[in-house]
């Protein structure tokens, strides 16, 4: 168990090719899998292996974030010592300046007792055993270890993700971007495991020196002068990293085999509960490949979907291949294809609504649909 390791998640994602969901969350508090936000698979993660000690590292604005992360409990993280900690004292953008939000909370990593840091971004998501990572950096002598996963999917599900330059010895020689060119790839899944005194060392040269201002751009530039070598993940991977990915991730999960792959019986994912009644089915419903979250009435026909909690139905509507957010109502007579309805969305009786398979359309957060007459 890594608790001699603490894990700092970054949340310096790119949020601009998914907007239409974090106008007002970040990406890592994005609602999915029906009960689950983004953010839950890596701190699940990080709980599973023993890690005691997490630093979240986010944007201004995260109410959402801090609503749904509490004092940790569901990760067994609410700790009088250490535990759980969300720092957004920064006004700069994490995606282009990370050093001086860790700079200037220096303290929490030398006050930390933990020797080893796991760096993290949230939108990987997978469900990886950590010891496994650590047991390799040991046994291989690494200064530093970059987890990839190597895929034949690279255009279709990995667009604009780091990639990594493998030598035969492991080494990492560079790292590039996937453009779309090619469908075998090495992805960089952005998790970065060092002794803390590494990444102080790292931190520090970054602030005198003034060459960089992202932490892993400093590592990718010193892949000669420290031993950083690529652990191989090869479990259930996906990057939310726009809108596109998010709904087919999303909707490869209605698939049982791939659900079976992310949501293992020996490494749990927890989320924030709450008490809701079951699900109501009335009579006339239909419902087929779908997940419905408790609290939720479903009156007509929900297909290839997904329902979070409280979601009303009317009767006689069709949704079909759409991810529906907390609280939503959805008049009788309505039809949906490929749609993503926000939290708390109203739309009347008798509406249609249509997006793309590849690019649904998106019903921003407490949006009220009124059928013109």
């Amino acid at each position: 168990m890594l608790k001699n390791c603490m894990g700092v998640i970054n949340l310096d994602e790119n949020e601009d090719m998914i907007q239409e969901l974090t106008r007002n969350r970040l990406l890592a508090s994005v609602p999915i899998a029906g009960r689950y936000r983004v953010i839950d698979f890596i701190l699940s993660s990080l709980s599973n292996a023993g890690v005691e000690n997490v630093g979240i590292f986010s944007k201004m604005q995260c109410r959402s974030l801090t609503d749904h992360i509490g004092d940790g409990r569901p990760w067994d993280l609410n700790r009088r010592v250490e535990g759980i900690r969300v720092f957004n004292f920064s006004t700069l953008e994490p995606r282009v300046d990370d050093v001086y939000s860790f700079a200037n909370n220096i303290e929490y990593f030398e006050r930390s007792a933990q020797e080893y840091l796991l760096l993290t971004s949230s939108y990987m998501v997978c469900n990886i055993d950590f010891n496994e990572v650590m047991d390799f950096h040991k046994r291989s002598g690494n200064d530093i270890t970059i987890v990839y996963k190597h895929v034949d999917d690279a255009q279709d599900n990995f667009f604009l993700c780091e990639t990594l330059d493998i030598g035969e010895d492991g080494r990492i020689e560079g790292v590039g971007r996937n453009i779309g060119k090619d469908n075998e790839a090495d992805i960089c899944m952005e998790m970065y495991l060092m002794r803390k005194s590494t990444f102080i060392e790292i931190l520090t040269e970054c602030v005198t020196s003034g060459r960089f201002r992202k932490i892993k751009n400093a590592i990718y530039s010193s892949l000669d002068r420290y031993k950083v070598r690529a652990f191989g993940y090869n479990g259930y991977l996906r990057c939310i990293n726009s809108l596109h990915a998010y709904y087919k991730a999303s909707m490869e999960l209605l698939n049982p085999r791939v659900y079976k792959q992310l949501f293992l019986d020996e490494r749990p994912i927890y989320t924030k509960t709450t008490t809701e009644v079951p699900a109501k089915y009335l009579e006339g419903n239909v419902v087929k490949n779908s997940m419905i979250g408790n609290g939720s009435i479903i009156e007509g026909t929900v297909k290839n979907s997904i329902l979070f909690r409280k979601v009303h139905v009317g009767k006689g509507t069709v949704v079909n291949n759409c991810i529906i957010f907390q609280g939503a109502i959805i008049g009788d007579g309505c039809k949906l294809t490929n749609i993503i309805a926000d939290k708390y969305v109203n739309i009347e009786p008798g509406k249609e609504l249509k997006g793309d398979k590849d690019m649904p359309f998106v019903v921003a957060k407490k949006r009220e649909l009124v059928r013109e007459v």
